[in-house]
């Protein structure tokens, strides 16, 4: 490989080990339904959470690599300038909407904390350590919405804007 690096990032290599281990822990359970004819209840709650986590972390790698849904034919259709404005209000409102979802997701770790001590079902752990992985991997959406935004921006100076 002469010149061409592989670099995995953390968020490629944690999505990586969380779906690993959500479709072991589901295969597992099958198994156990198969041959035991016992399901492990702590099965669901794991893979239900993973899931969401999951989530963000897929978010955070599709706005780095700008793989969103987009109105490319009309978005081509720009001038430079009004294409460098309309990547600055996507990235705005993009920064505005996680900033909403952490809100509210800090909101409610913070009640299951001081008011509610909820816990899961299965395993009783309390609900705020599932919930706190939103804002801990937020970071990595408004850190990759800046970076998609910079790779934007030069695609769009280079003449070659999606």
């Amino acid at each position: 490989m002469s010149g061409n690096k592989i670099r995995i990032k953390f968020e490629e290599i944690v999505s990586a080990i969380l779906l690993f281990i959500m479709a072991s822990v589901a295969f597992i359970n099958v198994l156990s339904r198969k041959f035991l004819h016992f399901s492990f209840a702590f099965t669901e709650e794991i893979t239900v959470h993973f899931f969401v986590w999951l989530t963000v972390l897929g978010i955070a790698i599709a706005f780095e690599k700008g793989a969103h849904l987009g109105m490319v034919t009309v978005y081509n259709k720009l001038s430079k300038n009004i294409k460098k404005i309309a990547a600055l209000i996507s990235a705005i409102i993009s920064t505005l909407l996680f900033l909403i979802v952490n809100y509210y997701a800090l909101r409610e770790i913070y009640m299951d904390i001081t008011i509610f001590h909820m816990e899961s079902e299965a395993l009783r752990i309390p609900e705020w350590i599932y919930t706190i992985g939103i804002p801990i991997f937020s970071v990595f959406i408004f850190k990759n919405i800046y970076k998609g935004l910079k790779i934007e921006l030069k695609k769009i100076e280079e003449g070659g804007a999606k």
